[in-house]
C-alpha cells in the first residue's frame, strides 16, 4: 500500500497508439497521414514520453521538446500546451505544417479537435421532493475535480459552512477570475476554479454564457452538487417545500474546471476535446483527489484517455460517463484506468395513464388522479400556431377552446418537459402526457398539471388509441407502492465485447436525480438524467472512502467501488459492468490493486489484459487468466470465492479459499471450459465472501 499523500510517481517508457491500441475517429498515429486535418482545424499533438505525473521528465524538459517540434514545422506559440498528464500541445496549422509535423520521430498521435456532448441535460424541476439527507458527513479532506460547465457559487450546495471538516492538504488550485467571477468565489468549499474555452471558441459561446467559471448550462452545478453538495441543504421548488438534500460526499471540496460551453443553439452545446484536455492536465497539477468527467463521447483510447492515463499515473480516481448513446455507440472511456459508469433507472416515482377498459401505460410521474378527455396536442393548435408547435406544446401554441378540462398528448422536443405542461395549464387542460419521439429517459418532474411521461414504444400506442377514440375518457394516476425494478437504461452505452476491458465498470442511479442548479436558469434546484448523474454518484462515493481511508491508492478505491455494486436482474456484464454501486462506502476487505506504473508498461507491451483489473473480459482463445486479491483490512481473516451466473460454459477458481494477514496478497486463477461459438456471449461473477462479512464481485464476460 502506498500512502497517497506521497503521490509515488515513477518514470514510464514511450507511449505510441499504434502499440495494438485502436485509434479514435480523425486521429492519427505518426505512421498515419492526418487526412482528417485540414488546414486551419485545431490538432491535438502528443509527443513521445508520459507528462510528469508520471515522473519521466520535469516541465522544462517537456516544453524544450515541444518547442523543437513546433519550430521544426514552423509554427508559432500553441493554442495549448500541456506537460502534467500527457506531453502535447494543440494548435492550429498550415497544410504545410501538417504534412511537416506527420514526419517529425517525437509525434506519437495527431488528433482533430472536437465537441463531446455532455452526458445529460438538467430539468429545471424536482423530483419526488428531496430525501431528507441521510449522511452528514463525508469526504473531509478530498478534493473532486469536475470538469464540466462550470459551478454556481451562490448555491447553498457549495456555502461555506460550519462542519465543513479537515482542509485538503496537498492540493495547489487556483481561482481563476472571468466575467462575474472573483477570487472571492472560492471558499472552503469550492477551492479552485479554472476555465477553458480557446477549444470551442469564445465567439461560438451563447450571450447568456460567461467567460469564467461560472456555469450557465446548469449541468456542472448538478453534478459537482450530487456528488458533493452539502448536506441539510433546504430545497423549495415553486415556492413549496420539497425536503432537504445532501450530496454523497457532503465535506468534501469541490474543484470546478469548466471546459463545456452552451452555444447560441443548443445542440451544438458541448466541450471541445482540447479545453477538457487541458483541464485534466491542470486539474492533475492541482493535486485533486477524484476527477469527475461526465462527458460524452470517445470509445477509444485517444488524446483524452491519454490525459487520463497521466492522471492515474499520478493516483488520482477517475469517474467517467459511459454515455447516452445506447446501442449506436460503445461505452466511452475504454480506458482500464478509468472507471466508466453507466446509468441505472426504476427508482423514480411512477405513475400511468388509463383506458376505460383497463389497459394502461406506465411512466414517469407523480399525479394526483385526474379523469378527462384526451386530446392530441397537434389537433388543438391555436390560430396562427403551426401543428408542429402545438405537438410540442409550445407556450401560446394551444387553443383553450380544445384544451379546457382536457388530458393534454404532447410531443417531447423543442422545449422544457415543465415549460410544456405550463402552456397546458395556461390553455386551461387538466393534465399532460408527455411522450418521447425517440429512444431516452422519461422522468418524474414537478409539473404545473399532474403528468405521465411515457417512452416512445408506449407513446406512439397511446397516441394511436387516442386518436380513434377523441371522445372518450383516460384517467391519469400515481403507481402506488415500489416505485419500480431497478434496471440498466436501455440509454446507457454498454461495452464493446471487442475492447480491452469490461465496460461499462458499473452502473448508478442515472434516473431524474435531483441536484442544484444555477439562479440564471430561473430555478435553483432540478433534476437530471444521464450518465452523468450516475458518475457524479460514483465521483462522491470515491471521496467517501479517501476521506475514511486517505492511505489508500487509487486502484484500490476504483476496485472497491466497483467490486462492491450489486447485479441488476436482465443486464449482461457489458451493460452494468459489476452492477449497481451501492450508497455509502463500501465494507469489504478486498481489492485488487493495480501500481500506477503499471498502466504504461502494460500498454506499451501489449499486455492490458493481465492487468490486475477489477474484472475479466475473455475472448475465445483465452482460456486462462490470474489476478491477485489483497486483505486491505486490519486484521486476518479468511475469504472464499465462487463462480456464478455462468449458463454455456464450465468456470473454476483456484484456489477456492485463501487466509489473508493484513496487507497480504494471493493469486488466483481462473479456467474456462466450453463452447467457442461465434457471436455468443457468457457471463457471470466470481463473488469472494470474507469471513468478517465482506462481499467482493468480479464480473466476468466470456465473448465467443
Amino acid at each position: 500500500m502506498r500512502t497517497r499523500r506521497t503521490r509515488r510517481l515513477l518514470g514510464c517508457g514511450a507511449l505510441a497508439l499504434a502499440l495494438g491500441l485502436s485509434v479514435a475517429p480523425g486521429a492519427a498515429t505518426a505512421d498515419d497521414a492526418p487526412a482528417a486535418a485540414a488546414p486551419g482545424d485545431l490538432v491535438l499533438v502528443t509527443l513521445t514520453g508520459a507528462g510528469t505525473s508520471a515522473g519521466r521528465a520535469e516541465a522544462p524538459e517537456l516544453l524544450a521538446e515541444q518547442d523543437a517540434v513546433l519550430a521544426a514545422v514552423g509554427a508559432g506559440e500553441p493554442v495549448y500546451r500541456w506537460t502534467t498528464a500527457l506531453n502535447g500541445f494543440a494548435a492550429r496549422l498550415t497544410a504545410d505544417q501538417l504534412a511537416t509535423l506527420d514526419d517529425q520521430p517525437d509525434v506519437t498521435s495527431i488528433e482533430v479537435d472536437s465537441i463531446r456532448p455532455l452526458a445529460g441535460r438538467p430539468s429545471l424541476a424536482a423530483v419526488r421532493g428531496a430525501a431528507a439527507s441521510p449522511r452528514l458527513r463525508g469526504g473531509a479532506g478530498v478534493v473532486i475535480g469536475v470538469v464540466d460547465s462550470g459551478i454556481a457559487p451562490e448555491s447553498p450546495a457549495f456555502a461555506e459552512v460550519p462542519g465543513l471538516g479537515a482542509d485538503p492538504e496537498a492540493f495547489a488550485g487556483a481561482c481563476v477570475e472571468g466575467d462575474g467571477w472573483t477570487p472571492e468565489d472560492c471558499t472552503r468549499k469550492i477551492v479552485g476554479a479554472r476555465w477553458y474555452v480557446d477549444g470551442f471558441g469564445a465567439e461560438r459561446v451563447r450571450s447568456s454564457e460567461s467567460l469564467s467559471p461560472r456555469d450557465a448550462l446548469g449541468h456542472g452545478t448538478q453534478v459537482s452538487s450530487v456528488a458533493a453538495g452539502n448536506a441539510g441543504v433546504s430545497v423549495r421548488v415553486d415556492d413549496r417545500d420539497a425536503g432537504f438534500f445532501g450530496g454523497v460526499a457532503p465535506q468534501a471540496r469541490i474543484a470546478a474546471y469548466k471546459a463545456c460551453w452552451g452555444a447560441p443553439d443548443p445542440a451544438d452545446d458541448g466541450c471541445s476535446t482540447a479545453d477538457v484536455v487541458s483541464a485534466v492536465d491542470a486539474a492533475v497539477a492541482d493535486g485533486v483527489d477524484v476527477l469527475s468527467l461526465a462527458l460524452s463521447g470517445g470509445e477509444r483510447i485517444d488524446t483524452l484517455q491519454l490525459a487520463l492515463l497521466g492522471a492515474a499515473e499520478a493516483d488520482v480516481v477517475v469517474i467517467g460517463a459511459s454515455g447516452n448513446a445506447g446501442r449506436s455507440a460503445y461505452a466511452a472511456h475504454a480506458g482500464p484506468w478509468v472507471t466508466t459508469v453507466g446509468a441505472a433507472v426504476g427508482r423514480m416515482s411512477r405513475a400511468r395513464v388509463s383506458l376505460p377498459g383497463g389497459r394502461s401505460w406506465a411512466g414517469g410521474g407523480r399525479p394526483s388522479e385526474v379523469r378527462g378527455r384526451a386530446v392530441l396536442a397537434q389537433d388543438a393548435a391555436a390560430p396562427g400556431a403551426s401543428r408542429r408547435a402545438a405537438a410540442q406544446c409550445r407556450l401560446e401554441a394551444l387553443d383553450s377552446r380544445l384544451v379546457a378540462d382536457r388530458v393534454v398528448v404532447c410531443r417531447r422536443g423543442a422545449i422544457g418537459r415543465i415549460d410544456k405542461s405550463e402552456a397546458v395549464a395556461q390553455a386551461g387542460g387538466r393534465a399532460m402526457v408527455l411522450v418521447n419521439r425517440r429512444p431516452g429517459s422519461v422522468t418524474a418532474d414537478l409539473h404545473s398539471v399532474p403528468t405521465v411521461h411515457l417512452s416512445a414504444s408506449a407513446g406512439r400506442s397511446f397516441s394511436r388509441w387516442v386518436s380513434r377514440h377523441p371522445d372518450a375518457r383516460v384517467t391519469v394516476s400515481r403507481v402506488a407502492g415500489d416505485p419500480g425494478t431497478r434496471r440498466t437504461a436501455r440509454w446507457s452505452a454498454a461495452g464493446d465485447p471487442r475492447g480491452i476491458t469490461v465496460k461499462p465498470d458499473a452502473v448508478a442511479d442515472g434516473d431524474a436525480v435531483l441536484g442544484a442548479l444555477p439562479g440564471s436558469t430561473g430555478r435553483t434546484w432540478g433534476v437530471f438524467s444521464g450518465s452523468s448523474a450516475a458518475t457524479a454518484h460514483a465521483s462522491g462515493l470515491a471521496a467517501l472512502v479517501l476521506g475514511e481511508h486517505p492511505e489508500w491508492s487509487a486502484s484500490v478505491v476504483r476496485s472497491l467501488l466497483v467490486t462492491s455494486a450489486r447485479p441488476v436482474p436482465g443486464s449482461s456484464v457489458l451493460e452494468q459492468g459489476s452492477g449497481a454501486l451501492p450508497t455509502r462506502a463500501p465494507t469489504a476487505h478486498l481489492a485488487l490493486d493495480v501500481a500506477p506504473e503499471e498502466w504504461r508498461r502494460a500498454v506499451r507491451r501489449h499486455r492490458l489484459a493481465r492487468l490486475n483489473t477489477s474484472s475479466l473480459l475473455m475472448p475465445a482463445r483465452q482460456r486462462r487468466a490470474v489476478r491477485t486479491v489483497t486483505n486491505i483490512g486490519t486484521r486476518p481473516e479468511y475469504f472464499s470465492v465462487t463462480a456464478r451466473g455462468f449458463t454455456s460454459h464450465r468456470v473454476r477458481v483456484q484456489p477456492l479459499a485463501v487466509r489473508l494477514a493484513p496487507g497480504e496478497s494471493a493469486d488466483f486463477t481462473v479456467t474456462v471450459s466450453g463452447p467457442t461459438a461465434p457471436g455468443r456471449l457468457d457471463d457471470g461473477m466470481l463473488v469472494w465472501l470474507g469471513a468478517r462479512g465482506g462481499v467482493t464481485r468480479v464480473p466476468v464476460a466470456l465473448t465467443r
